[in-house]
């Protein structure tokens, strides 16, 4: 059994930063790609950023510049560091993980139950 928890989200003004952080925990071998997620209302999830187990990472145009993803591989987290926030950021966020679970070569994908960001003043 693996879970993924997210946390750090809340209110915040335009112009604000917050940091997400997501833990995966359980039967995990390694963690391959982590990535975060957001949802809008009346939208469909899109990618956010993703960053690979070698540290390359992917961020989607909108958030380019003003959002950093980074991880730590020893507690198995994964950070979003965003800054200059703006309305249309607001969403429910949510982390994926690509995990290898032990006696099975075929990695699985974990989503988190998501945390929600407001940006409003």
């Amino acid at each position: 059994q693996v879970h993924v928890v997210e946390s750090g989200g809340g209110l915040v003004q335009p112009g604000g930063s917050l940091r997400l952080s997501c833990v995966a925990s359980g039967s995990i071998v390694s963690i391959n790609d982590m990535g975060w997620y957001r949802q809008a209302a009346g939208e469909q999830r899109e990618l956010v950023a993703s960053i690979t187990s070698g540290g390359s990472t992917n961020y989607a145009d909108s958030v380019k510049g003003r959002f950093a993803i980074s991880r730590d591989n020893a507690k198995n987290t994964v950070y979003l560091q965003m800054n200059s926030l703006k309305s249309e950021d607001t969403a429910v966020y949510y982390c994926r993980v690509t995990v290898r679970y032990p006696g099975n070569p075929y990695p699985g994908l974990r989503w988190g139950q998501g945390t929600q960001v407001t940006v409003s003043s």
